[in-house]
């Protein structure tokens, strides 16, 4: 950028700028050069912003290009620090790394729901904001700073802290996955039988059973049907543990 221009922007700075400037420093370890970036990556879709060129003006378009950029740079340390895992052991590894229960964590760790714009109260948002936040904070990085910092990043945000190759291989990120994967292998039929479960709660509540060869073996209540059919799928895992994964001799 050039230099009178920085100057310029500094300048022109509001106190609340360079509050969140500082914020930003302090999450990142470094010196943002486009604070516009970083707004819009804590900006909510519900304050229904648009920018100069009649554009919506929010994180979600910064969520996919970071996204993006942490399976390139997660894809490549694996290739890298694994040379002997083939292309769908490399695939379960990065999926682990950035599945979303990860991302969530991160982006709580770093408190980023502290700092975004938004018109719904954050008793509201759904788990997934923060991980929704801190992808949309690495497409911002990459953007301002460029590949390379933004692999500085992740590298000390999520490589260093959570990619232990042993502990990964033995992470379950989907116990539904793996229930029907083994179901379809023993040549057992499953079911997940789901209904409306609201009771007299204001919230809608979804029950879920799940059979295995026409036997109820788990059921869950949550939320929602995804959350449901994986809390019983977990349940029934635990049931059927010594089944699907006898103990080694």
């Amino acid at each position: 950028m050039n230099i009178f221009k920085k100057l310029f922007l500094n300048k022109s700075r509001t106190p609340e700028d360079g509050i969140f400037l500082k914020t930003i420093t302090e999450i990142i370890n470094d010196n943002p050069i486009n604070l516009e970036i970083y707004k819009r990556a804590f900006t909510h879709r519900s304050m229904n912003k648009i920018d100069e060129n009649g554009r919506a003006h929010n994180y979600e378009r910064l969520e996919f290009l970071g996204d993006a950029m942490l399976g390139l740079i997660i894809a490549a340390h694996l290739f890298e620090t694994v040379p002997t895992g083939d292309e769908g052991y490399l695939t379960k590894m990065r999926s682990k790394i950035v599945s979303r229960e990860n991302l969530n964590a991160l982006g709580k760790s770093l408190h980023l729901v502290d700092h975004v714009k938004s018109k719904v109260v954050a008793s509201q948002f759904s788990e997934n904001i923060h991980g929704n936040l801190f992808e949309a904070l690495v497409g911002a990085i990459y953007l301002d700073l460029g590949y390379q910092r933004c692999k500085t990043f992740i590298q000390e945000k999520v490589i260093v802290p959570y990619v232990d190759i042993e502990k990964l291989e033995g992470k379950i990120i989907s116990y539904k996955s793996l229930l029907i994967e083994w179901c379809q292998k023993q040549k057992k039929s499953f079911f997940y039988e789901v209904f409306e479960d609201t009771g007299n709660e204001a919230v809608k509540y979804f029950g879920v059973k799940l059979k295995i060869d026409n036997e109820i073996v788990a059921r869950a209540r949550a939320t929602s049907k995804k959350k449901a059919e994986e809390i019983a799928s977990k349940r029934a895992y635990f049931v059927l543990q010594d089944i699907i994964e006898p103990p080694s001799h």
